[in-house]
């Protein structure tokens, strides 16, 4: 690492105090940019770096909402726009009790490197808020939605700004904030993505995300001209990226043998089948349960409580050969890392946003795991949303085969970008820097052709 690049991260620590996720999506990325760095020294003098680790705007609001009893409570609402170079800024919602400013920069950061990676004219934002949707009313989630929006929606819009959902904001989040942005602009249009289909959303877009990770894998053991067929496969979480992640492997042949959720995770050595899928998304989706009523329905099954005072986490002890991170960020750490190896793990694409630790990362480039980092394995979900922008824009709804052909194509391309791009720098097979070098290029050379803004 050279010392323009050693000191740069520590002036981004410094910068940016108790922002811990933050300087580490930064440090990740900048270590591979010591390999352009040398070769382009525009990027230096144009002082690229220091730019794009700056949000071009940073909105923080507070969010009143009254629950059923009639209690009201203050919680606080954040959108970060982060880099408009090659689009619209693009990039999820999350309501969990863990949002701080620092985890949406970092979210923020990883988006504009993905949405670059998708070759589609997107920029990078992130928003949310530390709501809790767990356990509240519908009607609860509602207020919540329209009083967040309330402040918003002055600041998004089609052509400035486009959010989609994430943790926490699914299909009933999205329609509650897109109903209460059309009352106040008194417009429909594709402001938002993840929609509903009846009004305005995407075949495919609930799934992108954990196909798209499917399909990543695929392209990496096709460099070793191996598919998934027969693979036994541990997933983490038991959301939306887990929940699509598993149905695809299922069409493709692999065996999927782990699930989790915040409470603890199952072990199903005979294989989750589409009936045990059709379970945990009744579960999940609907009844909103834990996953540890799994093993009341079906008896072979083993659950685990999560236990904090561990150094790793038992799901990834399992005997496997493909590992897919989905649930959040920095879920695998060094141990995780090299349990995984030791129990013949050698494919890990990441549905999660960052869901390993930098030390983890190390452990699967030295051991020369086929590692797919979240930036390029899961931008399924993002360009998907992109998709949905074109087919708001035109008017017109493409079918499910069409967008999941699409999503197909796109997810080859990107793998084709990080394995050019790896090879190009002198680190063949090293998608970390594939990736973090091809979306960082797009990006820096817009910036350059825009001047000083």
């Amino acid at each position: 690492m050279s010392d323009y690049v050693a000191d740069f991260i520590a002036h981004v620590k410094a910068k940016n105090p108790s922002e811990p996720e933050f300087h580490q999506a930064v440090q990740e990325v900048v270590e591979s940019l010591s390999l352009v760095l040398e070769r382009y020294p525009e990027y230096r003098s144009e002082r690229i770096l220091e730019r794009i680790v700056e949000p071009e705007r940073v909105i923080m609001f507070r969010i009143p909402w009254m629950d059923d009893q009639g209690h009201i409570h203050v919680n606080r609402g954040f959108r970060i726009e982060m880099n408009s170079a090659i689009g619209p800024y693009k990039g999820g919602l999350r309501f969990h009790p863990s949002v701080t400013l620092g985890i949406l920069k970092f979210l923020a950061f990883e988006q504009v490197f993905k949405n670059s990676l998708t070759s589609l004219p997107m920029g990078g934002g992130k928003g949310g808020s530390d709501f809790d949707p767990k356990g509240k009313s519908d009607n609860e989630i509602m207020r919540f939605c329209q009083s967040f929006m309330n402040e918003l929606f002055r600041h998004i819009g089609p052509d400035t700004d486009v959010p989609a959902g994430d943790i926490g904001v699914g299909g009933r989040e999205i329609g509650y904030l897109f109903g209460q942005y059309k009352r106040l602009r008194n417009e429909f249009t594709g402001v938002l993505t993840g929609k509903g289909l009846n009004w305005g959303g995407s075949l495919i877009r609930p799934e992108a995300t954990g196909y798209g990770s499917v399909y990543f894998a695929a392209e990496m053991l096709s460099t070793r001209r191996e598919t998934l067929e027969g693979k036994t496969c541990l997933v983490s979480g038991s959301g939306n990226v887990a929940q699509y992640t598993v149905e695809k492997l299922l069409l493709l042949g692999a065996k999927v043998v782990t699930l989790s959720d915040s409470t603890g995770y199952i072990y199903d050595e005979e294989g989750i089948d589409r009936k045990k899928l059709d379970f945990v998304m009744e579960l999940k989706n609907t009844r909103r349960g834990r996953l540890k009523e799994y093993v009341e329905e079906f008896k072979r099954a083993t659950y685990i409580a999560f236990d904090p005072k561990l150094d790793h986490n038992p799901l990834w002890l399992h005997k496997a050969q493909c590992a897919f991170p989905s649930a959040t960020q920095n879920e695998v750490n060094e141990n995780d890392a090299q349990n995984l190896v030791k129990n013949g793990v050698y494919v890990v694409s990441e549905g999660a946003n960052m869901p390993t630790t930098l030390e983890g990362v190390r452990v699967f480039l030295d051991a020369k795991v086929l590692y797919g980092p979240g930036k390029a394995a899961n931008a399924g979900g993002v360009a998907t949303s992109g998709l949905e922008m074109s087919q708001n824009s035109m008017r017109l709804p493409w079918t499910r085969e069409e967008v999941d052909n699409r999503l197909h194509m796109i997810m080859k391309n990107i793998h084709k970008t990080c394995v050019e791009v790896a090879e190009r720098f002198g680190t063949p097979g090293n998608y970390v820097n594939g990736a973090n070098i091809g979306g960082f290029l797009k990006v820096a050379d817009a910036m350059i052709d825009q001047g000083l803004v």
